[in-house]
C-alpha cells in the first residue's frame, strides 16, 4: 500500500486506487500522513476543515469521516501492511510504516544525497526522489491556511532538491544539465533568488553569458515591481562573480569536460547503445579519441525534461486527451505525427497540451521539449533561432556548436532527434510559418502545437491533426469550481455554480478567475458573486486576478487583427443576443457583403467568433464585453473621467480596436 501526498491525494493497494471521497475526507487523510504515528486531536482536525468558524456538527462530520476511512483502508487490506487507524480518547492515529509514504520517502532520499561529495551518487538519488512528485502537493485538499502552509513546506523540499541537483551536475562538470534542471524551476518561481542565482552561474559556466545577465535583469526588474525591493545578496553575489569574469576574458566560463565534439558527426541509436560516429572517423570529431568521442555523444544524447510542471487541479477533457493520443498515434504519414490544439483565449489549450505531456511522457523516453512561441503574448512572439538554440543546448550541444541562421539550427535539429523517441510541446502559436522550423524529423518523435488560430497551413502542409477545446458545459464547469473551491462550498448552491458557469461562458481562464475572488472572500456565498457578476460593467474586472484574466486574454487576440476586422468584431459587440448571420453582421458594421464574410471567416479563425452552422455565427458574452468595455464610449469616458476600473482592460490599448 502505497500513500501520495506529493500531488493529488491517494492511496494505492496494489495497482488499485483507493476510493478516499469528498475533499474533506481526503484533508483528514492528509493531516494524518503529515503527523504519522503520531495523535492528532480532533480540534486540530477541526480547526484546519473549516477556515470560517465551523459548524455546530463539526465533530461528528470529522468523526463520520475517519470512519470511513478506516473502513476504506480496511478493504483495502491495510492490516497485511501494518497500518491501523486508531481513536485515542478525543484524538487519531495513524500508524503505518513511514516508508509508505511518498513524502518520507523523498525526504530519505534527499537526505542520502550528498551533491558536492559524492556527486556522481547524489544524481540518481535526487533524480528518483523528484520523480515521486505528480503535481503540487496536497492537491485535493481543501484550501484553509494550515493545508497551504503545509503545501508550501513541501514545495519548499522540492525545489531545495532541485538546487542539490543542479549542485551535484555542476559538480561533475554538467553545466548544461545543471541550467536545465534549474529552468523550469526558475520559470516556476521568478522571485526565488537563490534558484536564479544557481541559474545564473550555470548558464555562465555553458558559455551563455548574456542570458545569465538577462535573468540578472529579469529577476531585479520583478523585485522591484512585485515586492519594491531590491535584489538580495545571494542574487548580487552571483551577478558580481559574472561582470568581473567577463573583465578577466571569461576564463572562469570554462568548465572541465571533453573536447568539444560536434553532435553532427554522431548518430544516436533508437535502441539506446551507445553514439557511434556517422562518418569514417574513428576517433571522433577535432580528433579526440574513442573515450572523448564516446562522452561527448553521451552528454548530446542526454535526455531532457522541459516541461512546465503539470496544470494545478486539471480535470475533465477526456474526449479531446483521447483525441491527442489517437492523433500522435498516428504513423500513416510516415513522418512525426503532429497535433494542433486548438481553441479561444482562456478556454485551457496550454493546460490540456501539458497534461497530455505528463500523462505520456514515458512514451518518450528521450526527453520531452517545451517552447513558449509568445505568439500572443505582450511583447514580441519567440523567434525560430531562438527556440531553436535552446533545445539544441539542452539536447547537449556545445553552445559554440550551435549555428547561428535557424535554417541551419532546424537542420541540426532534425538530424539530431532524428531516431529519439521525443515530444516537443510549442505553445501559444501565432502562425504555421512559426511552427514549421521547429518541427523534429523522424516517426518516433511526436509534436503538440497550441494556438487560438486554426493554423490550416499545417493541416495543409504537415498533415496536422487539429483537436479544438470548446467551453465546459455546467457540469465540467461546476466540477473545475468544486476542485478549486472545495465541492462542499460548491454543492452548498448548485443553482449558483451553473449561474457563474454561465457568466464565465464555460471558460476555465474566466472560472478560475471567480474561484480566486472566491478564494480571498472565504465569507462569500457562490450566488454572491454571480449576483456581482450580472453586473456586465464589473464582470471583467472581477475576472481577473493579478495579470490573469479573460480581459488580458482577449486583449492579446484583438490586438493580432487588422484595424478592419477589429472595426467588424466591435460592431459585432452590439448584437442583442450573440447571434448574427453575414447579412446582420454587414448592416451593423456597414460593410458589404463580401468584405463582411471575409472579416467572419477570419474572426473565426482566430476563435473570437464561432461558425455553429452554414452562416450562423455567435459572439460570446464575454468577447462582446470586453468589446464594448475597450471601445465603447462609455469606456473610453470612463478613462477619461475616473482612470480605468481596476483589473480591466481600460487601463491598456485595445490592440487594434478603435
Amino acid at each position: 500500500m502505497e500513500f501520495s501526498l506529493l500531488g493529488p491525494i491517494s492511496v494505492l493497494s496494489g495497482s488499485e486506487e483507493l476510493p478516499l471521497g469528498p475533499a474533506k475526507r481526503r484533508s483528514v487523510l492528509a493531516l494524518l500522513l503529515l503527523q504519522p504515528n503520531t495523535t492528532v486531536p480532533l480540534e486540530q482536525l477541526i480547526d484546519s476543515l473549516w477556515e470560517d468558524e465551523p459548524p455546530e456538527h463539526a465533530r461528528t462530520v470529522v468523526q463520520g469521516h475517519v470512519s470511513r476511512l478506516r473502513a476504506t483502508l480496511a478493504a483495502g487490506g491495510a492490516e497485511a501492511y501494518g497500518i491501523e487507524l486508531a481513536t485515542h480518547g478525543s484524538a487519531y492515529l495513524l500508524r503505518l510504516p513511514e516508508e509508505l509514504i511518498d513524502a518520507h520517502r523523498f525526504g530519505e532520499l534527499v537526505a542520502l544525497a550528498r551533491p558536492e561529495a559524492a556527486p556522481s551518487d547524489a544524481v540518481p538519488l535526487l533524480r528518483e526522489a523528484l520523480g515521486l512528485w505528480r503535481g503540487p502537493a496536497l492537491t485535493g485538499t481543501v484550501t484553509s491556511p494550515p493545508f497551504a502552509a503545509a503545501a508550501h513546506a513541501l514545495e519548499e523540499r522540492r525545489l531545495s532538491a532541485v538546487e542539490a541537483l543542479a549542485r551535484a551536475h555542476g559538480a561533475l562538470g554538467d553545466h548544461e544539465q545543471a541550467a536545465a534542471v534549474l529552468y523550469s524551476a526558475a520559470v516556476n518561481h521568478p522571485l526565488r533568488e537563490g534558484l536564479i542565482a544557481a541559474l545564473m552561474r550555470a548558464l555562465f559556466r555553458t558559455g551563455r553569458q548574456s542570458d545569465a545577465l538577462e535573468w540578472y535583469h529579469r529577476t531585479r526588474r520583478l523585485l522591484s515591481e512585485e515586492l519594491g525591493v531590491d535584489p538580495g545578496e545571494r542574487l548580487r553575489t552571483a551577478y558580481e562573480e559574472i561582470l568581473r569574469a567577463e573583465a578577466d576574458g571569461g576564463r572562469k566560463a570554462s568548465a572541465p569536460t571533453a573536447t568539444p565534439v560536434d553532435p553532427r558527426t554522431f548518430h544516436v541509436k533508437h535502441d539506446g547503445d551507445a553514439p557511434t560516429p556517422a562518418r569514417g572517423n574513428a576517433t571522433g570529431a577535432g580528433g579526440a579519441g574513442p573515450t572523448a568521442g564516446a562522452e561527448a555523444g553521451r552528454r548530446a544524447g542526454a535526455a531532457p525534461r522541459l516541461l512546465p510542471r503539470p496544470p494545478a487541479r486539471f480535470l475533465g477533457r477526456e474526449g479531446q486527451l483521447g483525441a491527442l493520443s489517437e492523433a500522435l498515434a498516428d504513423r500513416t504519414t510516415g513522418e512525426s505525427p503532429l497535433a494542433v490544439v486548438v481553441g479561444p483565449a482562456g478556454v485551457g489549450k496550454t493546460a490540456c497540451a501539458v497534461q497530455w505531456a505528463h500523462l505520456h511522457a514515458g512514451a518518450f523516453p528521450d526527453g520531452q521539449l517545451f517552447a513558449d512561441l509568445r505568439g500572443f503574448g505582450e511583447g514580441d512572439e519567440a523567434a525560430p533561432a531562438e527556440v531553436l538554440r535552446d533545445f539544441l543546448l539542452a539536447l547537449g550541444t556545445p553552445p559554440e556548436r550551435v549555428p547561428g541562421s535557424a535554417q541551419a539550427a532546424s537542420a541540426l535539429f532534425r538530424s539530431l532527434v532524428a531516431e529519439r523517441r521525443l515530444l516537443v510541446v510549442l505553445d501559444n502559436a501565432r502562425s504555421s510559418a512559426q511552427v514549421r522550423t521547429l518541427l523534429p524529423g523522424g516517426p518516433h518523435c511526436a509534436t503538440v502545437v497550441t494556438s487560438r488560430s486554426r493554423l490550416d497551413g499545417l493541416v495543409a502542409t504537415d498533415c496536422a491533426r487539429p483537436v479544438g477545446l470548446q467551453a465546459m458545459g455546467h457540469e465540467e464547469g461546476a466540477a473545475l469550481l468544486g476542485a478549486m473551491l472545495g465541492p462542499d462550498r460548491v454543492a452548498e448552491d448548485p443553482a449558483a455554480a451553473r449561474e457563474l458557469v454561465d457568466l464565465c461562458d464555460g471558460l476555465p481562464l474566466a472560472l478560475r478567475a471567480a474561484a480566486a475572488q472566491l478564494t480571498a472572500r472565504p465569507r462569500w456565498r457562490l450566488a454572491r458573486l454571480a449576483s456581482a457578476l450580472r453586473d456586465e460593467r464589473r464582470r471583467l474586472a472581477l475576472l481577473s486576478a493579478e495579470d490573469t484574466g479573460i480581459a488580458a486574454a482577449l486583449r492579446m487576440s484583438v490586438a493580432r487583427l487588422s484595424a478592419d476586422d477589429a472595426r467588424l468584431l466591435r460592431a459585432l459587440a452590439n448584437s442583442p443576443d450573440g447571434h448574427l448571420n453575414a447579412s446582420a453582421a454587414a448592416a451593423l458594421a456597414g460593410y458589404d457583403q463580401e468584405r463582411t464574410q471575409d472579416g467572419l471567416e477570419r474572426l473565426a479563425e482566430m476563435h473570437l467568433v464561432d461558425e455553429e452552422a452554414t452562416d450562423v455565427y455567435t459572439i460570446s458574452t464575454l468577447t462582446q464585453l470586453f468589446a464594448r468595455e475597450a471601445n465603447g464610449e462609455g469606456g473610453r469616458r470612463r478613462e477619461r473621467d475616473d482612470g480605468p476600473e481596476p483589473g480591466g482592460p481600460g487601463g491598456r490599448p485595445g490592440g487594434g480596436v478603435g
